[in-house]
């Protein structure tokens, strides 16, 4: 059954249940495909935010597959990138993103986050580029300890009067990295990373929001029905304007009755 779950409302976050990782990738895909090409047959330019994880896979697939979006008159930024020499290349975020995505529909401009260099101007930097003009499309998920980028539980604020720094990245979230195949032990894990800060994510105009899987069931269930703090981060979600949370069966559990 590939229809989804009637979409249910956790205070303002809309929440719309798949089968399985597939369909919920295809048609959060289609989604975000459609209200880009309404933005670009409104506006000049469209600036995009994308997480690079292997949660996104079936979703930027099929969005790099959609038809009819001049993507020449889009601007692409990512959300998060591990800081250091220590990391490879090929581990960083910036080449995951350009090998689903960018090199396959070929952005406009496309602004990866450097690994390397002084942190506070490559924080400095970025930041003005994102505050440039307003984003119009965030396409992010959940870790598993609830962190939206590298807002961790311990560093996540929400008034963050930054728009992106450093962080230590805290332990859920390196072991994360690992149980998704992305480094073979915890120690190969990057201890510090620059991430755009909640503020940053939650000031576009609208948020795709995709969570397959199993390993995330905990975080699902946090996000909507724990108290709005950054024991949760992602429980955010649900004070924005226009966030779409697409999960599957295997991620989401029905809270018990009676």
């Amino acid at each position: 059954m590939n229809t989804p779950h009637p979409v249910r409302h956790y205070d303002r976050l809309k929440v719309a249940v798949y089968a399985d990782r597939h369909t919920l990738g295809h048609e959060a895909g289609k989604a975000a495909a459609a209200h880009l090409r309404h933005l670009l047959n409104n506006q000049p330019r469209v600036r995009m935010i994308f997480a690079a994880a292997p949660s996104q896979t079936e979703f930027l697939a099929t969005l790099a597959g959609e038809p009819g979006i001049d993507w020449s008159r889009v601007t692409a930024f990512h959300m998060d990138e591990y800081l250091g020499a220590a990391c490879p290349p090929a581990q960083r975020f910036s080449t995951w993103l350009a090998q689903h995505l960018f090199a396959v529909v070929r952005p406009g401009d496309v602004w990866p986050i450097p690994a390397e260099g002084d942190a506070k101007t490559i924080c400095c930097d970025y930041a003005a580029k994102i505050a440039e003009a307003p984003v119009d499309i965030v396409c992010l998920g959940i870790g598993e300890n609830g962190h939206l980028a590298f807002n961790d539980p311990p560093v996540a604020d929400f008034n963050d009067p930054q728009l992106m720094k450093v962080v230590e990245l805290d332990a859920l979230c390196r072991q994360q990295q690992v149980n998704d195949g992305c480094f073979a032990t915890l120690d190969a894990v990057p201890r510090h990373a620059l991430t755009l800060t909640i503020p940053a994510l939650m000031a576009a105009r609208r948020l795709f929001c995709m969570v397959p899987g199993r390993s995330k069931r905990q975080a699902v269930s946090d996000a909507l029905h724990q108290p709005v703090s950054t024991a949760c981060p992602a429980t955010i979600l649900r004070r924005h304007p226009d966030c779409t949370l697409y999960t599957d069966n295997d991620a989401f559990e029905e809270p018990p009755h009676g």
